[in-house]
């Protein structure tokens, strides 16, 4: 794969989320609005470039006809989230710091992104300050895992038990208390599921 410019990377980062979000690719309208282009010639010829660096597919005949390579994760490289803002999609460009190109082969699943860890909340299972986990974006959890999960538009990793429509996020450390959601009353969100734990002493791509 050819090396990508900052822009196309924007546009792949914009087409992951929007697919993430919607569970569709975006048309060129709305990459061009998203990203701020004059019009959606602009999209498709920004398109028609990363089709020619191999890292999509474009389907003639639907405005929707974008296909995201399968290794496209592995030619990137893992995007970073810095820190999350409150009402913004946790992928969103302004949190995306830089892509570390890691063998995605060590962890089980495959991670999608890699997130930036404040505070010793779970220092007692080797998550530190500044530690970068590894994420598997899924909606699906189960109790006892350690989770990415997104409170009245806070985002935490905690290990996760449900009861019933109660949630708790437990902390790994005694200095902090548990979180306890109700789900009848609040929004809660998974984000994913922490499939690993990485020492910030990488090299970016």
């Amino acid at each position: 794969m050819r090396q990508l410019t900052p822009r196309q990377l924007q546009i792949l980062n914009m087409i992951q989320e929007f697919m993430s979000e919607y569970g569709m690719p975006p048309t060129r309208a709305e990459i061009a609005r998203q990203l701020g282009f004059k019009s959606s010639n602009a999209a498709e010829e920004h398109l028609r470039a990363l089709q020619k660096k191999g890292v999509l597919d474009l389907v003639p005949g639907t405005s929707r006809g974008i296909q995201l390579k399968d290794s496209l994760r592995e030619q990137l490289g893992l995007p970073l989230v810095g820190k999350v803002a409150a009402g913004r999609p946790i992928l969103s460009e302004e949190h995306i710091e830089t892509h570390y190109r890691i063998d995605q082969a060590l962890f089980n699943p495959k991670p999608h992104y890699l997130l930036r860890v404040e505070g010793m909340s779970m220092k007692n299972v080797g998550i530190l300050d500044g530690d970068l986990v590894a994420v598997h974006r899924t909606p699906e959890v189960r109790s006892r895992q350690i989770v990415v999960a997104r409170v009245d538009d806070e985002v935490t990793v905690k290990r996760y038990r449900q009861d019933g429509s109660l949630v708790w996020l437990l902390p790994e450390n005694d200095d902090f208390e548990p979180i306890r959601v109700d789900l009848k009353l609040q929004s809660m969100v998974i984000e994913g599921v922490v499939v690993g734990v990485i020492r910030d002493g990488l090299p970016p791509n």
